[in-house]
């Protein structure tokens, strides 16, 4: 007898400290090899899961989604609270759902954000130093927020892709790009339709350029078109980024693929 499969649909959140990104990579420990372990353990069969993004060594996540397919019975609300038991304490299911068998993250409209956090201050805060990058430089926010705006919108993000890993369109459409002041932090606020390689974080690091008064809020458009990854800023580190949320087509009545 042929056993049915299912489909469940997983929210999972993760300190990407100790992990070499969300994706499987011979001979290292990934946020995927981990879950992939725990299901397996768990239900009993050999389980692969399918991530929306594919999140870089460091990076971290509050909502990142996952789909996996599986023949057992166990109800799908309840994978969330066993598996839990067999993950690491870094890594957490928030959430775990029956889907339609052909979901697919990858392949909906949706529109994900990321926020950058950056600590300001004389001297390094240990306890902040896992999830923001320190700067004692004085950014001018002003500036920064005049600059994010130019950013806002469909244009070709060329410039803000690692030139190696490019995809075959580089075209996305950033709804907002937010700069938050809480404090001795800034939070920098992405949310888009989708994300090319390294794009927060390159954007993060152009954008502190403009807060250092290194580059004029109003050359940001002529960056845009140059579509040349060597006219844009630096790539901040990785460990100031979060996923922090994912909303998909089918509960936000958006239009629009999902990239990366």
């Amino acid at each position: 007898m042929v056993s049915v499969k299912r489909r469940v649909r997983l929210r999972v959140a993760y300190d990407g400290t100790a992990y070499h990104g969300w994706q499987l990579q011979p001979g290292a420990v990934t946020i995927e090899s981990e879950l992939n372990g725990g299901l397996s353990r768990l239900l009993g069969e050999e389980i692969r899961v399918i991530g929306a993004s594919r999140t870089d060594t460091g990076v971290h996540a509050l909502d990142n989604i996952a789909v996996f397919d599986t023949a057992s019975r166990i109800p799908a609300p309840k994978i969330a609270y066993a598996l839990n038991q067999r993950l690491p304490q870094d890594i957490r299911i928030r959430k775990s759902e029956e889907v339609s068998a052909d979901w697919h993250p990858r392949r909906c409209a949706s529109r994900k954000t990321y926020e950058y956090r950056v600590y300001r201050g004389e001297f390094p805060m240990p306890v902040r130093r896992l999830y923001s990058l320190f700067t004692y430089r004085d950014l001018d926010v002003s500036l920064m927020r005049r600059g994010a705006g130019y950013l806002e919108g469909e244009h070709d993000f060329g410039s803000f892709c690692r030139k190696a890993a490019c995809a075959e369109s580089t075209v996305r459409i950033l709804y907002r790009v937010e700069i938050l002041e809480e404090e001795e932090e800034l939070a920098i606020r992405v949310c888009g339709n989708g994300f090319l390689y390294h794009m927060v974080r390159i954007l993060v690091g152009t954008l502190l350029e403009v807060g250092e008064g290194k580059r004029r809020p109003e050359d940001l458009p002529a960056l845009l078109l140059a579509k040349d990854r060597e006219k844009a800023g630096p790539t901040a580190p990785a460990h100031g980024l979060t996923l922090m949320k994912y909303e998909f087509g089918e509960t936000m009545g958006i239009v629009g693929s999902s990239n990366r």
